[in-house]
């Protein structure tokens, strides 16, 4: 029974039913006095089902969940080329949130097998093998720190549980329960955000110190907002209906819009992905109907 639940929780997760339609689309951007401004606007999923997760693993190439065939697998996508090609062929699961290993030609994504097992694994794209990258823990969402470390929101009994894991020492540590979905490494290298559901049921951004084990509190989301992203070591930016806005922790405390990309036919957008030079932003969006 309780394998069950588990599945259903995922599936809640990981909103394949929620956001049938969520494509991945892609502008240049261009800093400005007042954050950026974007164009050549376009979507490079075109894909009926569930495009989602992006994630750049250099300048020239994208990393995203895509739907194929009835489930989802990771594609790479080519800035230069415009050509998208599939990073695996696993037919008992599906992947989600994939991103490339640090000091390694792979990549790890969390796989919801069609048994309900749910664990991340590490992909060799060349050989096209798998292996489990964290044993007994169901990992949601996660991000590496370094070569070693790993923040993760993992799945519970009462919903989700941020952990800290090692992947070298296989320790693995409970910081707080009642996580969000958004975890992203710091540009510094030593520290990364993750968010928090509050007592309001809206979403806290904080950040995690590795070195001294130690979160700090950096801004509050706007209300229906889950996912954020870092421009750099003190801008942070989100999107909500169809506009981004940025934030400045030593601005003066206010979500501030940036760029409004409603006529490019888009609305709810959500995750984000920022290249990293900077001139090149992918963001989750519906298309209007």
């Amino acid at each position: 029974m309780r394998s069950c639940l588990c599945f259903l929780f995922c599936l809640s997760l990981f909103p394949v039913i929620a956001q049938p339609n969520t494509e991945i689309y892609l502008l240049d951007s261009t800093p400005t006095e007042d954050g950026f401004s974007t164009s050549n606007f376009r979507n490079i999923s075109n894909n009926p089902g569930y495009d989602n997760q992006p994630y750049f693993t250099d300048n020239n190439q994208l990393l995203f969940a895509k739907t194929r065939n009835g489930q989802t697998d990771i594609a790479l996508y080519n800035l230069r080329t415009g050509s998208t090609n599939w990073q695996n062929s696993t037919p008992q699961g599906g992947e989600y949130s994939p991103r490339p290993i640090p000091g390694s030609g792979g990549v790890a994504a969390v796989r919801l097998d069609t048994t309900g097992l749910q664990r991340l694994y590490a992909f060799d794209t060349a050989s096209n093998t798998d292996s489990v990258l964290v044993a007994d823990l169901q990992v949601a969402y996660f991000t590496f720190v370094g070569e070693s470390l790993l923040l993760a929101s993992v799945l519970g009994d009462d919903g989700l549980h941020l952990v800290t894991s090692n992947l070298g020492t296989r320790k693995t540590d409970t910081l707080l329960t009642n996580a969000g979905r958004s975890i992203h490494a710091m540009p510094n290298g030593a520290t990364a955000s993750y968010t928090y559901i509050n007592e309001q049921g809206n979403h806290d951004i904080y950040q995690f110190d590795f070195k001294t084990g130690e979160s700090y509190f950096v801004a509050q989301l706007p209300i229906g907002v889950q996912d954020h992203i870092w421009l750099n070591e003190t801008t942070l930016l989100i999107g909500s209906g169809a506009k981004l806005f940025s934030y400045d922790l030593f601005g003066n405390g206010k979500w501030i819009e940036v760029a409004d990309l409603s006529d490019n036919g888009i609305t709810d957008i959500s995750r984000l992905a920022i290249s990293p030079n900077g001139r090149h932003l992918a963001l989750v969006a519906n298309p209007q109907s």
